[in-house]
């Protein structure tokens, strides 16, 4: 069956919300607070995805605790090589581009056997979860840089396992799994957010976010509308890998500003400012310097 994000919800998306995606893609002001060198933490190695495409380099953070098993098969088909020259074959404007898949077609896999899906995941006081109040149902915020619905940290006195139900929000620069209409179908293919789809939280798997090259990702070739994203001569992957496999001398290195620092509060607070009431978690991206690689 094809692995990709089910048809029949692509049309209702593409008709509700490309224009106010676009919007939500836009990154607001920066505050002019200098951060300080405790409010950055490093991506380790072995959580930062290396893209290089015919259009640049995207930086993709895992966030392994939001959907492990998820985490585990990108890494050990990047340092295979599996991805390597695969195509962006579908790409839809303002809304995602998806690849993975060695036929091309949005049909293929790997030999690896098909993942149980990872919707949601168990949040514990340890995920270093940053509430941003904002528009939407339940508590939302972030772990790590990843845009999350959760319940409140007072609901844990009332778990077993003191933790509480949590699921990613499928914002600008959020990865996700491919799938068929199975939920437990997804096996290789991913996509990268260009717009806000709340259609999709809590129903496909979420578990990383662009924290550099969100840009290259808009550069990528078009697909029609009527071909649902159907690309013609796509753009290509040419080399794909975490960063812990790159040699030392081509490993890039990534520290992003926490989401728990002063700092980025001020950059929350822009944002507010600028959207208002319509404020929502997707409307602040991640802060991030690069050097190495």
């Amino acid at each position: 069956m094809r692995k990709a994000i089910i048809a029949a919800t692509v049309a209702a998306l593409l008709a509700a919300g490309a224009a106010q995606s676009q919007a939500q893609a836009q990154a607001p002001a920066v505050a002019q607070t200098a951060p300080a060198a405790s409010d950055w933490r490093t991506i380790a190695p072995e959580n930062l995805l290396v893209i290089d495409t015919s259009k640049g380099r995207v930086l993709v953070e895992l966030i392994p605790v939001a959907a492990p098993n998820h985490a585990e098969r990108i890494r050990t088909l990047a340092n295979q090589g599996f991805y390597d020259g695969l195509k962006f074959h579908r790409v839809i404007p303002d809304f995602m581009a998806q690849t993975g898949d060695p036929k091309g077609t949005g049909e293929g896999g790997s030999e690896l056997p098909d993942l149980k899906a990872e919707f949601s995941f168990r949040r514990g006081r340890d995920a270093g979860f940053v509430a941003v109040p904002s528009v939407g149902a339940g508590v939302r915020g972030l772990v790590g840089d990843l845009p999350v619905q959760t319940q409140p940290d007072a609901q844990m006195m009332v778990t077993a396992d003191f933790k509480v139900d949590a699921h990613g929000l499928f914002c600008p620069g959020v990865l996700g799994m491919a799938r068929s209409g199975s939920p437990d179908s997804a096996n290789s293919q991913f996509f990268l957010m260009m717009g806000a789809r709340e259609q999709l939280d809590g129903i496909y798997t979420a578990f990383g976010r662009v924290v550099s090259g969100l840009d290259v990702i808009g550069k990528l070739k078009k697909g029609s509308d009527a071909e649902d994203g159907k690309v013609t001569d796509p753009d290509t992957m040419t080399r794909v890998r975490m960063a812990s496999a790159l040699p030392e001398a081509e490993r890039p290195t990534v520290r992003v500003l926490n989401a728990g620092s002063a700092a980025f509060a001020e950059r929350i607070a822009t944002a507010r400012a600028a959207r208002g009431a319509a404020f929502s978690v997707c409307d602040v991206q991640p802060v991030a310097e690069v050097t190495g690689g």
